[in-house]
């Protein structure tokens, strides 16, 4: 193994992985929120405050020397190697992408089959037609290579503007780089309503809607979107407010 003196790599350790994506791999940056960016490549590796961390493998990090050995798998003398190598070289002239700019969802692959995803649900006592519904209208779908389940929040024209991410035999949960939280996970009435119901989360309003006929007669919205979800509906409606517990269909108190 080369020998690489202990200043060279503490020299390296200094850069951070903002610094060196931003100024050698820019097109990796992706903005996430204020002050916050994820990487096009892994979009549940987060960059904020000076540190990152890979949410879906639970591994983090301060320096870009980190990044290198632990997400790229480049061996320790080699990372060193190309960081100071890159510091030695005026950084390319490549703009950021413009954080005014709209967004721009990043949504998670697909799987071929929801099977992992179908089964969760129903063992958290979803109804299976509900499921199908959510899957048919592309507001639910199990993602690759990680299997995670993704809820979709559309807007009035049916497009993808928002996605959460629920691990599936995992404490795993995140949002899709680009999520815009005035879309968040919904599932309309069936017909003419004047209630709007919201839920802290997917897995409650879905719990909701498997354990009541209220689908039937009330839409349904997870997060926290009320001002939002209220100023989209074509009538000024009454709503409430529900939080649920975990378990299939029994309120929080």
């Amino acid at each position: 193994m080369p020998y690489i003196p202990p200043d060279v790599v503490a020299k390296a350790r200094k850069m951070d992985l903002l610094t060196y994506l931003r100024n050698y791999e820019p097109q990796e940056l992706v903005p996430f929120g204020r002050d916050a960016y994820c990487t096009r490549t892994h979009d549940s590796l987060k960059i904020s405050n000076g540190k990152w961390f890979w949410f879906s493998r639970g591994i983090g990090g301060a320096s870009a020397l980190d990044y290198l050995i632990k997400v790229k798998g480049i061996p320790f003398t080699q990372a060193v190697e190309q960081i100071m190598g890159r510091a030695t070289v005026p950084p390319p002239s490549i703009s950021l992408p413009n954080r005014t700019s709209s967004k721009v969802l990043l949504l998670p692959r697909a799987s071929p089959c929801a099977t992992h995803a179908v089964d969760y649900l129903t063992s958290r006592g979803i109804d299976p037609e509900l499921i199908d519904f959510c899957i048919h209208t592309g507001r639910l779908y199990e993602s690759t290579p990680h299997h995670n389940i993704v809820f979709v929040g559309m807007d009035e024209a049916g497009k993808p503007r928002y996605a959460n991410l629920r691990g599936i035999g995992t404490d795993f949960i995140g949002e899709a780089s680009g999520s815009d939280k005035h879309y968040s996970f919904n599932i309309p009435a069936q017909g003419e309503s004047a209630t709007l119901h919201l839920f802290e989360s997917a897995i409650d309003l879905l719990s909701y809607c498997s354990c009541s006929s209220k689908r039937k007669d009330a839409s349904g919205y997870s997060q926290r979107t009320w001002p939002s979800a209220v100023q989209r509906r074509s009538c000024s409606e009454s709503g409430a407010s529900c939080v649920w517990s975990p378990s299939y269909g029994r309120p929080r108190k």
